[in-house]
C-alpha cells in the first residue's frame, strides 16, 4: 500500500459517523447488510448516509452491491488487512510487540475469530 492511498483511508475513517459505519460493516461479516439497516442502527439520516457510503467505498473501504432495489454493503477486509500490514510494517524493528494485533494478523484469522467465554 502507497502512503497517499493509507492516508487517503485514515482520513476517510477519522470522521465518527464513518468510523461508526465502517464498523458495523466489519461485525456484519462478509454478508454485509443493507443501507437503510445501517441508517437505522446508526440514527443517520439517508441523505447523509449516502455521503459517508460513497466516500467508503471510494477510497475501497467498504463495496455495495444491488439487491433488486436495495444496495447491500460489506466492509472490504483485503483493504482493511492491507492498511494494518502497512500500519505495523517494520513495528518495533521486528520484535513482536503488537500481542492484540499478531492474535488476530490474517484476514482469515480476524474472520473466523471466536469471542472468548465470559467469566
Amino acid at each position: 500500500m502507497e502512503t497517499l492511498n493509507a492516508a487517503e483511508i485514515l482520513a476517510a475513517l477519522g470522521h465518527e459517523s464513518r468510523l461508526a459505519i465502517f464498523r458495523l460493516l466489519v461485525e456484519a461479516g462478509p454478508e454485509g447488510i443493507n443501507a437503510s439497516a445501517i441508517g437505522e442502527q446508526l440514527s443517520i439520516p439517508n441523505a447523509t448516509l449516502s455521503f459517508h457510503l460513497s466516500h467508503l467505498s471510494r477510497v475501497g473501504l467498504i463495496k455495495g452491491e444491488r439487491e433488486s432495489r436495495f444496495i447491500h454493503y460489506s466492509a472490504e477486509y483485503e483493504t482493511m488487512d492491507e492498511l494494518i500490514a502497512f500500519l505495523t510494517h517494520n513495528c518495533c524493528q521486528g520484535k513482536a510487540c503488537l500481542p492484540k494485533t499478531a492474535a488476530c494478523d490474517t484476514v482469515a484469522k480476524r474472520r473466523n475469530k471466536k469471542p472468548e467465554p465470559q467469566e
